[in-house]
């Protein structure tokens, strides 16, 4: 039963469904362990609202925008120059 539902030809999907899963349950658990608005324990919650914008501003900028905020947009920069720039003359 189990050979006719599972196929080598859908590992890939497999695989690529299971990358969105763990990179969902990454993010869920980045909120709730360091966003500033998500107060799991009754004691952080009876605070309500807070102001506190340099923890809001820490969780906003993070290292990965920090590292990527100066780059051109591209995968393979040197593969797109390769084949998009003028050749030496």
């Amino acid at each position: 039963m189990a050979n006719r539902w599972i196929r080598p030809e859908v590992y890939p999907l497999f695989a690529a469904v299971g990358v969105v899963v763990g990179i969902c349950g990454l993010q869920l658990v980045r909120n709730i362990c360091i966003n500033p608005e998500v107060r799991v324990s009754k004691e952080k919650r009876s605070a309500g609202v807070l102001e506190n914008f340099d923890e809001g501003e820490k969780y906003a900028e993070h290292g990965l925008r920090k590292f990527v905020r100066n780059r051109d947009p591209e995968i393979m920069p040197s593969i797109n120059t390769f084949f998009s720039d003028n050749p030496p003359s």
